[in-house]
């Protein structure tokens, strides 16, 4: 049973909104803004390509040089873009009632607290998951992952525009290495509680 007395989802029967930000880049002693949200779902194991979701978000702040070399994302992207804000319906909308998964999901808490109390959880860390059943691996970047197990091909069929450091982009590779790591594990049917580590 869950804390409100249900009964308790498995793994398999869980509604996933994956999350990722791309942001202006870091300045000295000044942290980087989101200039790019992107959302996808998966019911259990399947992902919804008509869930998928990105746009752009205005920032006062110029994005750096080397931002833009990682993502390709310029100041002139941004001219007509929502401010993050102005997004909350569309977020409560997208990532309420769902189990929110990210790579390294600290910059995805961090740049929601533009919405304080906004409740969205539990959250499942990919990169703190594959860290635990994924042991010795040279690298845990989403990239490396995805290409270990040919995640990128499966992600451009679902996303034909699909490319890395690409907020949407992201997201699905997020949810692919998800769904691989419960394969994995042989999970589906055990309680949504299993994809919770320290630190997701």
């Amino acid at each position: 049973m869950d804390p409100e007395g249900h009964p308790a989802a498995t793994v398999g029967e869980l509604s996933f909104a994956a999350l990722d930000f791309e942001s202006a880049g870091e300045r000295a002693n000044v942290a980087g803004v989101p200039v790019q949200v992107g959302v996808a779902w998966m019911n259990g194991l399947d992902l919804e390509a008509s869930s998928f979701y990105r746009s752009y978000l205005k920032t006062d702040r110029p994005v750096t040089w080397a931002a833009q070399q990682l993502h390709g994302i310029t100041n002139n992207d941004l001219q007509d873009a929502p401010e993050f804000l102005a997004l909350w319906p569309e977020m409560k909308r997208r990532l309420g009632g769902r189990w929110i998964v990210a790579h390294g999901a600290g910059t995805e808490k961090r740049y929601l607290r533009a919405f304080p109390l906004h409740g969205f959880g539990p959250w499942v860390d990919t990169l703190s998951l594959s860290r635990k059943i994924l042991t010795g691996r040279p690298s845990y970047a989403l990239s490396d992952l995805a290409e270990e197990f040919s995640l990128e091909e499966q992600a451009r069929v679902l996303l034909p525009d699909f490319r890395w450091h690409e907020a949407l982009s992201d997201a699905v590779a997020s949810l692919l290495l998800l769904r691989k790591l419960i394969e994995l594990m042989g999970i589906q049917g055990h309680r949504g509680e299993v994809l919770l580590v320290q630190g997701g």
